[in-house]
């Protein structure tokens, strides 16, 4: 590239390009390198500007605009290549419109000559920004400039079309190809999985030529029958698969995971030949996605013990909720600064996660302090405070973040609402709730079930039994099992036997399980020495198999978490355990403190 003539330049000029060819850049390296430029007039050097302006943006988004500065100040803009490489930069970091806007610009007032790449690149364009004007205006210009028989830019618009949802377009230009790849193929049949007529893709599949049928072609078949769930499907197209990759079984382990087949997603995870960081990823991902917090913990730490990959922001925002979830702290913790350490903190995701897991560990202080940390704050990540703030009981500051969320522009979503709501249950705060849920469709938010859920039950703990169930019945939902349970348990703590009785029937029916509902209704019988209607729920329990919930606790010593549930035997060190409660136990007795034992 830069380097054509490079014999012919100046040994300043060959130093600046050897400088600019290293691997390792951050936008702190690369200013000096502009800067030793300017000082020595290497500017006029295209192909040198050109090496500058490719290599900018791996500084981040920071460096994608000092790239367009200098893109934008140079006063030759018709070169193909560097223009190419200005629009290509637009599109790895999704800005779609600059790159489309850049190309109009530079026909217009450069006249500028597009080819092949250039058709390439604004294709995807197109596609990802659901633009089907300017898409179709792009075509045109492919018909106009002669490329619609090439093999690539041919490809590229099958591709825009099935992105944009038109595969009458997207058929027409497959069907007008004078030649076809895999990857046309591929293209095709990504656009019909994509409008969700599996069965057409799957009548393009079985008229591709054998030796057009590749590794990706297998792989998005396996794909789209995982979306949908069919994962016999999915099984058939990998065993048929003549060559499977990192992404064919990742997939399998996805759609396991996301069916609930955790134990199958494992198998798959544990025989792969060749584990590529996705693969641990969708792993750890799966088992917090099914409740198994332990198992992605330990896998995790698997991860990190086998030091052949590093972990990525997709490993840190999958694994944080199990942390939290087991209260993992010191892990918490470590993860925290390797976020640090690497720059991860620069996504949005990353640092929403973090305040989240902070604060569901009930270190708010640490959550606040993340969250001011982050430079570019997103909805969610204000919506992760809001909520970390209502969980931890701090009703008020939850709601001075809120209103300082609207002073700064962000607009709240229905997420943001509902911690929110719970901010103003936590703290009981009655018309506070009540002013904020009027407020929802000013703030463009149709308040859900969730929502209304919420305000039931703040109106049902402050005894306002009334009004819930007025709420109740303007509601243009169903009621649910859970706003039922929360009017259950208003009736409870009101001692309202015969208004509880109702509605339990309806709430058993639909929750047949759920402990909480029996035991609310048999304390009440109790209260009033009904014992033959107590008897009686404890027979309606038994026959609904809903079994109260076993205590649990964990505790984490040395980055390992131990469990504790009550009524388990099962635990490595049991044995240990008892005999330290019993020496604590006759200390306890000695001291002639009366001790009445102790449950494992």
């Amino acid at each position: 590239m830069a380097s054509h003539f490079s014999w012919l330049w100046s040994l300043r000029e060959r130093k600046c390009l050897s400088l600019l060819q290293l691997k390792t850049h951050c936008r702190a390296t690369l200013l000096p390198i502009h800067a030793f430029m300017l000082r020595n007039a290497l500017e006029t050097n295209l192909n040198l500007v050109t090496q500058l302006i490719a290599t900018l943006p791996s500084a981040g988004p920071r460096g994608i605009r000092h790239a367009r500065q200098l893109f934008d100040q140079m006063p030759q803009k018709s070169d193909p290549f560097l223009c190419n490489t200005m629009m290509k930069y637009h599109l790895s970091f999704r800005q779609f419109s600059e790159a489309i806007s850049l190309y109009a610009c530079l026909r217009r007032k450069e006249g500028f000559v597009p080819d092949n790449y250039t058709f390439s690149t604004l294709t995807k364009c197109c596609g990802l920004k659901s633009s089907m004007w300017e898409g179709m205006k792009l075509h045109a210009h492919v018909v106009r400039y002669g490329f619609t028989s090439n093999l690539y830019v041919a490809t590229a618009l099958v591709d825009m079309y099935g992105k944009l949802g038109k595969m009458g377009f997207a058929r027409k230009a497959f069907d007008e190809m004078t030649e076809r790849s895999s990857v046309s193929w591929t293209a095709l049949m990504n656009g019909y999985i994509r409008a969700g007529d599996m069965d057409i893709a799957k009548k393009v599949f079985d008229v591709i030529p054998d030796n057009e049928k590749d590794t990706a072609t297998f792989n998005v078949m396996i794909d789209g029958y995982v979306k949908l769930g069919e994962m016999r499907l999915a099984r058939m197209f990998f065993d048929a698969a003549p060559e499977k990759n990192a992404v064919s079984w990742t997939t399998m382990i996805g759609g396991y995971c996301s069916n609930g087949e955790v134990h199958c997603a494992r198998w798959f995870f544990d025989v792969m030949p060749a584990r590529n960081l996705y693969s641990w990823n969708a792993m750890i991902g799966g088992y917090c996605h099914n409740k198994r917090s332990r198992e992605a913990l330990v896998l995790f730490q698997q991860l990190l013990a086998c030091k052949v990959f590093e972990p990525d922001d997709v490993t840190v925002v999958s694994v944080l909720p199990a942390i939290s979830d087991m209260g993992a702290l010191d892990l918490g913790n470590w993860v925290y600064n390797y976020v640090k350490r690497r720059k991860l903190d620069r996504s949005s995701n990353v640092s929403t996660a973090l305040v989240d897991m902070y604060a569901k560990c009930g270190e708010i202080k640490k959550a606040r302090t993340v969250f001011d940390d982050v430079e570019a704050k997103s909805t969610s990540t204000w919506n992760a405070l809001i909520n970390g703030l209502a969980l931890n009981g701090c009703a008020e500051e939850a709601l001075e973040v809120f209103m300082e969320m609207k002073r700064k522009g962000y607009n709240p979503n229905e997420v943001t609402m509902l911690g929110v709501l719970s901010a103003c249950n936590h703290g009981g705060l009655v018309e506070e709730g009540k002013i904020w849920f009027s407020k929802m469709v000013e703030f463009g938010v149709s308040p859900e079930i969730t929502h209304y859920g919420c305000l039931v039950d703040l109106l049902c703990r402050a005894g306002r039994l009334e009004e819930a169930e007025r709420l109740i019945e303007s509601m243009p939902y169903e009621a649910n099992g859970i706003i039922l349970s929360s009017l259950l348990f208003g009736y409870g703590n009101a001692k309202e036997v015969g208004r509880a009785e109702k509605v339990v029937k309806k709430v058993i029916n639909m929750e047949p399980e759920n402990d909480g509902n029996y035991i609310m209704l048999r304390n009440l019988y109790a209260g009033e020495r009904r014992w033959r209607d107590v008897e009686e729920i404890k027979r309606l329990m038994v026959s609904k198999g809903a079994k109260k919930e076993a205590g649990f606790s964990a505790i984490e010593i040395n980055n390992q978490v131990f469990e504790f549930i009550s009524g388990s035997k099962k635990h490595p060190r049991l044995e240990v355990i008892h005999l330290m409660l019993n020496h604590l136990q006759m200390h306890i007795k000695i001291d002639g403190v009366n001790c009445k034992g102790y449950i494992m």
